[in-house]
């Protein structure tokens, strides 16, 4: 019974007879999962990657991780007020975010160099949700409600891209995209803090850059004294970087002094301006405030450490911002810890990464911090610094930790204006050199303009804009690139060993110019009625119509018609294939003769990793109309396959084979017609010297390989049409045409 049904079920779906050993599905599965037990293990130890270190951390490690970590934390407490400010939230928020980044990443991180915290894109990017709210809900919700929401929000949606191993969606936004929305949002930034600069408190600095760059220049001659605290500051900041790399490369012995004095500039810059901020200003507060604008009070230590109160209706006022959000701190952090991975020669976890920022912004919400990631700037400071572990961030925390809970008296006179300098002077480096962006051009100029329209849309709109700008322009780049492969047919040039004229080889170059070889080589033809194309992309279903038209184009140029249409009556023709006008048919036929038949096509898919059912049935149709139209059956030989799934569909089409299941027009109908054939419908009396369109197709017999042979097949006995490269594919083609169109099995011993 159950034979019977399984003959039966075999009968429906059209179950060949003869199946071709190929690859099975359910042992794909089982090579995959070997052992889910052993799995599940491995991924939740994943989880946590300092078990994987802690065990062998020692006093070397410690040195180094506490060297850098304080270097880091000296800059840190300055840059996190500087970023709170940008984000519109009291200054001890940007410590909040401070602490909880690096006491965090260490636990669930698997680099050494990133440090987390509060950054320019993504405080600028709160500021701009914060006003997105305010403007739709006035007076509802406090900025650090809508802030540290913000936080707990994208910490869920980045942990849970994480924990469900996807992050390899992020692998779809190129380099330069990231790089153009990032100097787009430097500038944003940058001039953002101008009137803040100059203490011009009736700019409005939310506006586009070009009318902040312009009411700022208009506004100047009312600018306050906070330009001078802020000028000086800027200025100083530039003048210690400056002169402290050219005195290192002089006095080399004393590097190390100058490195760490350029390291604690902020923090210079600001002791200093803070103390004269408190000389000047001390007694001379009058009943508007002091002469300047000062930070004044900040609140010693955490407020109301606990869970957020989360609130529907917030998430709801600020979902339509979630995800650009969401995409600027999984970029930044993804970037930056690949890139330090790649210059201090150790491989991250891309999907552990995503984790530890998604736990680092969900624990920060307990905290009330705001959205964190990693940054560019710290992140090369830590390297530079010696970091040897991710625990160099728990000593930055403890920075932070004793700034919140002894410095906070000294932060009151702060100026206004030197945080703007130390935003400015940190967000200018996220700018894209000019050597950086012309290497784009270099490489890949459609990527450039990619970068181009990410850098102005970014600048002129807003960096959700530049964002999904860039994304778009990525995702269409990538589809266009698929649509639209580039391929070539073959020809032949015979190497020669000039210390041995007699050994000689042939090599398979492109017939057109292809901007690689040497124009200079001629690239001859193959052998008459022979085809080579080679594929340089996927064959896909976006792609595979523009193949077919390219292959079945070629043919029609440039190999011999099988049947003379001059000898068909006008009313036998297609109407879509009418042939050469009155009087013109012998011309036509005389220069159809002068071109070669066409005997095999060998279509190289060494750059094919991947082929789909659409892509099967364009190459059905491919070999349908090139038989038609030579008028006799057309090998299709198939070199250098990269995948036993690619060999698996071709043979489910028909190919590879020479059995009779080849003669299939239709691999996966999508609509399945009245008698169940295709063909049913074509006048089988009519043979294909009256009606152009009638053709049988046949294949060669395919003999047996003799017994007793002492050497073994390369590839399996039954894919004759199956070939390891394009010399054993031609060759096999060459025997066949020699030796009654029987293909060669090429073998290993």
């Amino acid at each position: 019974m159950a034979s019977t049904v399984k003959r039966v079920g075999k009968k429906i779906v059209a179950y060949p007879d003869d199946s071709v050993p190929i690859v099975s599905t359910a042992a794909y599965l089982r090579g995959q999962v070997k052992d889910p037990r052993r799995g599940m293990i491995d991924y939740l130890s994943s989880l946590f990657p300092i078990v994987g270190w802690i065990a062998r951390y020692n006093f070397g490690w410690m040195t180094g991780d506490l060297i850098a970590g304080l270097t880091v934390g000296i800059v840190l407490v300055p840059q996190g007020m500087s970023y709170a400010q940008l984000a519109t939230l009291p200054s001890q928020y940007g410590l909040y975010s401070s602490f909880v980044g690096g006491m965090v990443y260490c636990f669930f991180g698997t680099s050494k160099d990133v440090s987390v915290g509060p950054v320019a894109v993504m405080s600028l990017t709160t500021a701009q949700i914060i006003a997105f709210v305010d403007a739709q809900h006035p007076g509802v919700w406090s900025s650090p409600e809508i802030a540290t929401t913000l936080a707990l929000c994208c910490g869920f949606i980045v942990l849970a891209v994480g924990l469900l191993r996807i992050g390899w969606l992020v692998e779809f936004i190129p380099a330069p995209a990231v790089s153009g929305f990032m100097t787009g949002s430097a500038i944003n930034i940058a001039t953002s803090q101008l009137p803040g600069l100059f203490g011009l408190s009736s700019v409005n600095s939310r506006a586009s850059v070009y009318k902040v760059i312009i009411n700022t220049l208009q506004s100047l001659p009312k600018s306050r004294l906070d330009a001078a605290w802020g000028l000086i500051g800027l200025a100083a900041l530039y003048a210690i970087r400056i002169s402290c790399t050219k005195l290192q490369r002089r006095f080399p012995r004393y590097s190390r002094v100058f490195f760490f004095t350029m390291v604690a500039r902020n923090a210079i810059v600001i002791l200093i301006l803070s103390i004269a901020a408190w000389l000047y200003c001390r007694n001379r507060k009058t009943a508007s405030g002091y002469p300047i604008k000062i930070l004044q009070n900040v609140p010693r230590g955490f407020q109301n450490v606990g869970m957020v109160q989360f609130d529907p209706k917030l998430v709801g006022a600020f979902a339509s911002q979630l995800p650009v959000a969401t995409i600027i701190l999984l970029l930044e952090h993804i970037a930056i810890a690949k890139s330090f991975g790649r210059v201090n020669n150790y491989k991250i976890n891309p999907n552990q990464e995503l984790i530890s920022i998604g736990i680092t912004n969900t624990v920060g919400s307990i905290f009330h911090a705001y959205p964190a990631t990693g940054s560019f700037s710290r992140s090369a400071l830590q390297s530079k610094s010696g970091v040897r572990t991710p625990a160099g961030g728990v000593a930055a925390s403890v920075v932070v930790i004793v700034a919140l809970y002894g410095l906070t008296p000294a932060f009151y006179w702060i100026p206004i204006a030197s945080l703007s300098a130390v935003i400015i002077h940190a967000v200018i480096d996220l700018v894209a050199s000019p050597a950086q962006v012309y290497s784009y051009w270099r490489v890949a100029p459609l990527e450039f303009f990619i970068w181009l329209a990410a850098v102005f849309v970014t600048v002129f709109t807003t960096t959700e804009n530049g964002i999904y700008t860039s994304i778009a322009a990525s995702l269409i780049l990538l589809l266009l690139r698929v649509a639209h492969p580039r391929g070539h047919f073959l020809g032949k040039v015979t190497l020669t060993d000039p210390r041995n004229s007699q050994e000689s080889r042939e090599v398979y170059l492109p017939l057109d110019t292809d901007g690689v070889t040497n124009p200079a080589v001629k690239v001859e033809p193959l052998e008459s009625g022979i085809v080579i194309y080679r594929f340089e992309e996927s064959y896909l279903y976006p792609n595979c119509s523009i193949i077919n038209s390219t292959i079945v184009d070629y043919v029609k140029e440039n190999m011999r018609r099988g049947i003379d249409v001059s000898t068909i009556r006008l009313q036998d023709r297609p109407w879509n294939d009418p042939g050469p006008a009155n009087g013109g048919a012998e011309a036509a036929q005389v220069v159809n003769l002068a071109k070669p038949k066409l005997r095999a096509i060998i279509l190289d898919f060494s750059g094919v990793s991947h082929l789909d059912t659409t892509a099967v049935q364009a190459l059905i149709d491919t070999r349908t109309e090139v038989s038609r139209w030579a008028d006799a059956p057309v090998e299709f030989h198939f070199a250098t396959l990269l995948s036993p799934w690619i060999q698996r569909a071709l043979i489910a089409g028909g190919f590879g084979t020479g059995s009779p299941n080849a003669a299939l027009s239709e691999v996966a109908p999508i609509v399945t017609y009245g008698d169940g054939h295709r063909d049913g419908w074509k006048d089988q009396s009519k043979t294909p010297q009256t009606d152009i369109e009638a053709h049988e197709t046949s294949q060669p017999y395919l003999p047996r390989e003799r017994e007793g042979s002492e050497s073994s097949p390369l590839l399996p006995e039954a894919t004759p049409f199956f070939h390891f490269d394009l010399v054993a594919a031609v060759r096999a083609v060459r025997s066949g045409l020699v030796d009654s169109n029987i293909p060669a099995v090429i073998r290993c011993r």
